[in-house]
């Protein structure tokens, strides 16, 4: 899995973000009682240490949940204790339960790096979730209702939007770029925000929890060990969404083999394997793929061009089976099939191409012909989405008035990509906290974060096994952003649920091995 993922995903959003700026108006029933504490500016510029407080209440597994949101800003402060930045946030608290001690702490970041927390805010975890169909597509009117299945029944949560995302941004111009635009000042500063937030809203005795996906998995897996080392404070769960390679290294020949577990998922989807794979559940299915690709393709890859003709022709046999690529396509490509270039064969003889970030979803190039699609058919489907539907709930329901544009996607670059194994940093946390566990989702269909290289991370992460009893993974039927349907929303919330219950210890449970 290649870095430039994330920075491809970034620079295509970016750009179509740019395009859907424009509001949309829905009826919503608002049904929140609002209480101000700080007057919000009409203005685009924001006080650095603001919130504006109200009131709502969701029903989840048939129980009534009140909560209080409070959004707002936090300042990020220099040494000398300057403030050079303000974050903005989203605070959920149920409000029937006084005792917080026991009540867990939810943090969440999204990823790019340089998106906002709006994806896990409003279609994940959070209270409300957008008006889509039951497979995540698009409807209109544009909006959004309530979540049946937000875990704010057991969890308290913040969404934060780190430094030129959401409405958060640098107030001191001064103030270097490399200070927040990179893998280690990012870990740092916001781990350093995270310290006052917890202060500010007495929480420390709060069991705790950070989710991160797509990036945010690097943010996270840092931000356990750094949480940890420098403001003493301890993490009960890490959980990665649709995680990167964490800093795994792959070699090319390892990277071109895990991909092929993924292959098989989208093909099986879109019909395009033979009888016998194509009537068994993708469950059912996918083991075989994956002993294949362990076992027999590693092993072929390796060899490289001293591979026997004949061994060459028995793999591109199998890989065909599996990818539904023809044999013709693998030999010409030495068994190396790239991303791009299948997401732009598998249905080339339908006419069209499938999605990147969610294969899934289907496009239409001008010509069949090609290495790689025109543009990545999921992306513009989320986006227009989820823009109106943010502005709308932030601006409207929470009564967070501002003239200052909502970055779903903010300049960051140039972004300091420092060469740390997170999985590393991740794994030593674990090691240093018995409490420490860690719980990672992945979509069958993502293919810019694979779910078998998320296995991979998994298996890597700790080479001695000592804490595999603390790792675990689950899969679902959609992509990176497994939640937009319907099904996986209400199993991957009920999934977070389960984790934080059983990682939650019981009164006088110590942390020892």
């Amino acid at each position: 899995m290649k870095k430039t993922i994330l920075w491809s995903f970034l620079i295509g959003a970016f750009s179509l973000a740019q395009a859907q700026n424009k509001k949309a108006e829905t009826p919503i029933t608002v049904t929140t009682k609002v209480e101000t504490k700080a007057q919000v500016s009409n203005s685009r510029v924001l006080d650095p240490d603001m919130s504006v407080v109200t009131n709502g209440e969701i029903t989840v597994k048939g129980q009534k949940v009140p909560y209080k949101t409070t959004a707002g800003t936090i300042p990020v402060w220099d040494e000398a204790g300057k403030i050079i930045a303000s974050c903005f946030y989203t605070y959920y608290e149920r409000s029937d339960i006084k005792d917080k001690s026991t009540r867990p702490l939810v943090f969440s970041f999204n990823g790019g790096p340089g998106s906002a927390s709006v994806w896990m805010h409003i279609a994940y975890t959070g209270p409300k979730v957008l008006n889509i169909d039951d497979e995540g597509y698009p409807v209109q009117p544009y909006g959004y209702k309530d979540n049946p299945y937000s875990i704010l029944d057991v969890a308290d949560i913040i969404f934060i939007d780190p430094i030129n995302t959401g409405f958060s941004r640098i107030v001191n111009a001064e103030t270097p770029k490399s200070t927040f635009f990179g893998v280690k000042a990012d870990i740092k500063y916001l781990s350093e925000w995270l310290n006052t937030f917890v202060s500010r809203a007495n929480r420390w005795a709060s069991p705790k929890y950070i989710i991160g996906e797509s990036y945010g998995t690097n943010r996270v897996s840092g931000m356990a060990l750094e949480l940890q080392s420098n403001h003493w404070m301890y993490l009960n769960g890490v959980v990665l969404v649709s995680p990167t390679d964490l800093g795994i290294k792959r070699d090319e020949t390892m990277g071109d083999a895990l991909r092929l577990p993924y292959f098989s998922a989208v093909a099986w989807y879109h019909k395009a394997l033979g009888a016998g794979l194509q009537s068994k559940d993708l469950t059912d299915m996918l083991p075989e793929v994956e002993d294949f690709t362990v076992k027999e393709l590693i092993p072929a890859l390796a060899k490289g061009g001293f591979l026997p003709e004949a061994d060459k022709k028995a793999i591109a046999s199998k890989m065909s089976k599996y990818s539904g690529l023809s044999e013709e396509v693998l030999m010409q490509n030495n068994l190396r099939i790239s991303t791009n270039h299948f997401w732009k064969e598998l249905l080339r003889d339908r006419g069209y191409t499938v999605g990147r970030l969610d294969s899934r979803y289907l496009g239409i190039d001008s010509k069949d012909g090609g290495e790689k699609p025109e543009y990545n058919a999921e992306l513009t489907s989320w986006l227009h989405s989820f823009t109106p539907p943010i502005n709308m709930y932030l601006r409207e329901e929470l009564n967070f008035k501002t003239d200052l544009k909502y970055n779903m996607f903010g300049p960051v670059h140039p972004w300091e990509r420092d060469d740390v194994n997170l999985a590393e940093n991740l794994r030593l946390a674990m090691a240093q906290n018995p409490y420490l566990h860690v719980l990672t989702q992945s979509g069958y269909y993502d293919g810019a974060c694979d779910y078998f290289n998320a296995k991979f991370n998994l298996w890597q992460m700790d080479q001695s096994g000592k804490t595999k009893e603390r790792l675990s993974w689950k899969g679902y039927r959609s992509g990176h952003m497994m939640y937009l349907r319907r099904e996986d929303l209400k199993q991957a919330n009920e999934d977070l649920r389960e984790f934080i219950k059983n990682t939650t210890p019981k009164t006088g449970q110590a942390a020892k091995y």
